[in-house]
C-alpha cells in the first residue's frame, strides 16, 4: 500500500470532517481521464479498487484516500520537429527569414494541440494516509514535487468539504539534523541510532557539479572505505535501513522514506483474505501500525522536528496545477 513515503505535519487546529462531508467533497473532484486536448488531469479514485464507490476510507480511524494523476506523454523530439516544419512553410510562405518569439510560440501551441489527441496516457496513483490523531499526513511518493502537488489536492478537496472548510495547514516534516549529515554521522561512527540498523545498500554523491557517485549494494558498509569517502567530501544520498527488525526501507537524503518493506515477522499469523474478503482492511492497518511506530523514531533519530514552520497551503492559481 506505500511503498514509499513524505511526511507533513498536520497543522494544531486542523478538524477532520466527518466522513460522508468529506465523501461528498471527494466526489465532486472524482478523477476524470484526460480529454483528447487535455494535456493532464487529476481526480481522486476508490483506494479499495474498482470494486469499490467509496474514495474516502476509514480502517481503525485511519482515513485513507487515493488520488489518480493522467498525463499526455508528448516527446519533445515530436514536438520540435513540427515546430521546425511549421517555420520552414512559414519562411517559404512569407520570404521572411526571421520568425519572430511570438509565432514560434503560437506554432508551438499549435502543434501540441495537433499531437495531444494521439498521444498515449500514463497513469499513477498516490495513496493519502490521515492520522488526525496524531496530526500527521503520509503521501505515498518519494518525491517532494510530487507530495507538494498531491497535498495542494487535498487542500482544494478539503476546502470544498460542505458547510465550511475546516481549518487547514499542512507543513512538510523538518528535522533538526538533515537526513544527509544523520547518514554521514552513522556511517562514519558506525553507530546507527536505537531502535534502527543499517543494511547493506548505500549511495554517495559529490555534492558539486560532477556529481561523482559511489553505490554499495548487498556490501558490507562497515569497511573504512566508507569513512573515507566521506571524510573526502561525499555525502549520503541513500541509506538502506532496518527499523526494529519489523520493516526495511532506504532513507533519502531529502528524508524520505523509499522500498518499505514488511519483514516476516509483521506478516507471521496474518489470515489470508477469503474469498469476499479483498484484503484492504488488513494491509491498511498493518501498514499504519508499522509507520505509526517507525516515523516517531525516524524523527528522533535526526534530532527531532524543527518548530514554526510555514504551513504548505495551496495558491488558488495552482490548485489546477497538472501532475
Amino acid at each position: 500500500m506505500f511503498k514509499t513515503a513524505s511526511f507533513f505535519r498536520i497543522g494544531p487546529d486542523f478538524v477532520l470532517p466527518p466522513l460522508e462531508a468529506l465523501e461528498e467533497a471527494l466526489q465532486s473532484q472524482r478523477f476524470v481521464p484526460c480529454g483528447a486536448t487535455q494535456p493532464a488531469s487529476h481526480g481522486w479514485v476508490p483506494p479499495r479498487g474498482k470494486k469499490s464507490t467509496l474514495l474516502a476510507e476509514s480502517v481503525g480511524g485511519q482515513v485513507i484516500l487515493n488520488l489518480c494523476s493522467e498525463k499526455r506523454a508528448l516527446p519533445a523530439s515530436a514536438v520540435k520537429a513540427g515546430v521546425e516544419e511549421k517555420i520552414d512553410r512559414y519562411k517559404k510562405e512569407t520570404g521572411n527569414e526571421r520568425v519572430g518569439a511570438k509565432i514560434k510560440k503560437e506554432f508551438k501551441e499549435e502543434v501540441v494541440l495537433d499531437l495531444l489527441p494521439r498521444a498515449f496516457t500514463k497513469k499513477s496513483n498516490t495513496m493519502v494516509w490521515i492520522d488526525a490523531g496524531n496530526k500527521l499526513l503520509v503521501v505515498g511518493t518519494g518525491s517532494l514535487g510530487g507530495a507538494d502537488k498531491v497535498v495542494t489536492a487535498l487542500v482544494e478537496a478539503l476546502s470544498a468539504v460542505p458547510g465550511g472548510a475546516p481549518a487547514l495547514g499542512f507543513k512538510p516534516v523538518q528535522t533538526k539534523s538533515s537526513a544527509s549529515v544523520s547518514m554521514s554521522q552513522w556511517l562514519s561512527s558506525r553507530e546507527a541510532p536505537f531502535n534502527f540498523t543499517v543494511d547493506r545498500d548505500c549511495e554517495l554523491k559529490t555534492p558539486d557539479e560532477h556529481k561523482s557517485t559511489v553505490r554499495y549494494s548487498r556490501h558490507t558498509l562497515e569497511i573504512e572505505e566508507v569513512p573515507q569517502h566521506i571524510a573526502a567530501g561525499k555525502v549520503p544520498t541513500q541509506l538502506a535501513m532496518t527499523w526494529n527488525d519489523r520493516l526495511s526501507f532506504v532513507l533519502t537524503e531529502t528524508a524520505q522514506v523509499k522500498k518499505i518493506q514488511l519483514l516476516d515477522v509483521v506478516l507471521e499469523g496474518v489470515d489470508k483474505p477469503g474469498k469476499d474478503d479483498d484484503g484492504f482492511d488488513t494491509d491498511a492497518a498493518i501498514i499504519t501500525g508499522e509507520l505509526a511506530g517507525l516515523i516517531p523514531d525516524l524523527l528522533e533519530a535526526l534530532g527531532g522536528e524543527m518548530d514554526d514552520q510555514p504551513a504548505v497551503v495551496a495558491p488558488a492559481e495552482t490548485a489546477d496545477a497538472p501532475f
